[in-house]
């Protein structure tokens, strides 16, 4: 049973989360999950007197019944945040996750298309409907400048200040064609602006020319569903995996696909990996150089196809 306080403990916190850090909605359900587990574990004892020891031992019996490292790092982290502000309100004296760290995960490689893929796919014309050119509108933001899903879900028509007396939030990020910009709220809170290609600006221009038909309730978000709502992430993931199987891609396309597609292409012809690690909003380049990586493959692979030796098989006999 969750102890009363701690359930309080958890609304104060997530209330923290909403208003001081102004995380999206998806966020903090995601982080109230992961606390609420939390919560379970300390069942009628205070978050504030819960001991090191009982963190350790509920950690490993969550990772020895298949929660994989990531998601373990990502509950530990959330955990984490959650005894930080406990200590910056006065409430505890010393953090009982000091020096508990999930297991390493494997590093994989991300994902990408091929250019000549990704330009099938980006290239393809627009259905004629309103949905298409919406579509097509997508596609060539998210390869125009590597935004995350939540990102481009999260877009307005233009900035807007928070307003009214329901306390209205400003925009989370907005786009400004005649300056050829996207400006965006990513992880961390961090705003950052990011060029837009031209292709991307032509059929952006081409939407929103198209928007009003569709503008009902939500009058702000730059893509709409026909009902007039701010498209889901959901409906975005399978609109992108149902056009790349019409166009007949042979990858799992999605969203993340597509950010992965511009960093590395971007890499292999700048290999400006600072360039590459803001556009995408990371906060340790650490995290951008997995690219590298990504770009060695496509060497090799360039290297095996055309290098005369790179296929010889040779013998060695003896003498």
């Amino acid at each position: 049973m969750i102890a009363a306080a701690n359930q309080m403990t958890l609304e104060r916190y997530l209330e923290h989360l909403r208003v001081k850090r102004r995380l999206a909605q998806h966020s903090l359900s995601s982080y109230q999950r992961d606390l609420h587990k939390l919560l379970n574990i300390a069942a009628d004892q205070s978050l504030s007197s819960l001991p090191a020891h009982t963190l350790r031992r509920a950690v490993g019996q969550l990772h020895s019944s298949g929660l994989q490292p990531r998601s373990l790092a990502r509950l530990l982290s959330a955990w984490r945040g959650l005894y930080v502000w406990l200590a910056e309100q006065g409430e505890i004296t010393a953090n009982p996750l000091t020096g508990l760290h999930a297991p390493k995960a494997a590093k994989t490689l991300p994902k990408a298309l091929s250019p000549d893929l990704a330009q099938q796919l980006v290239g393809a014309p627009a259905d004629a409907t309103l949905a298409g050119v919406r579509d097509k509108a997508i596609l060539e933001l998210f390869y125009s400048s590597g935004l995350r899903l939540s990102e481009l879900v999260g877009l307005d028509v233009q900035f807007r200040a928070a307003d009214g007396p329901a306390d209205r939030p400003a925009s989370l990020g907005w786009i400004d064609l005649e300056a050829a910009e996207v400006t965006v709220t990513g992880k961390g809170s961090k705003m950052r602006t990011l060029p837009i290609g031209q292709a991307a600006v032509t059929a952006l221009h081409a939407w929103i020319a198209e928007r009003p038909q569709w503008v009902k309730q939500d009058t702000a978000a730059l893509f709409l569903n026909p009902r007039g709502l701010r498209l889901s992430p959901r409906t975005i993931q399978s609109r992108l995996h149902a056009l790349a199987l019409k166009l007949g891609i042979p990858a799992n396309v999605h969203p993340h696909v597509l950010r992965h597609s511009f960093a590395s292409h971007l890499l292999q012809s700048s290999s400006d990996l600072r360039a590459v690690q803001e556009l995408l909003g990371h906060a340790s380049i650490t995290t951008t150089q997995v690219y590298t990586s990504l770009d060695w493959q496509h060497l090799a692979k360039v290297y095996d196809q055309a290098h005369p030796r790179a296929k010889k098989k040779t013998s060695v006999q003896d003498s």
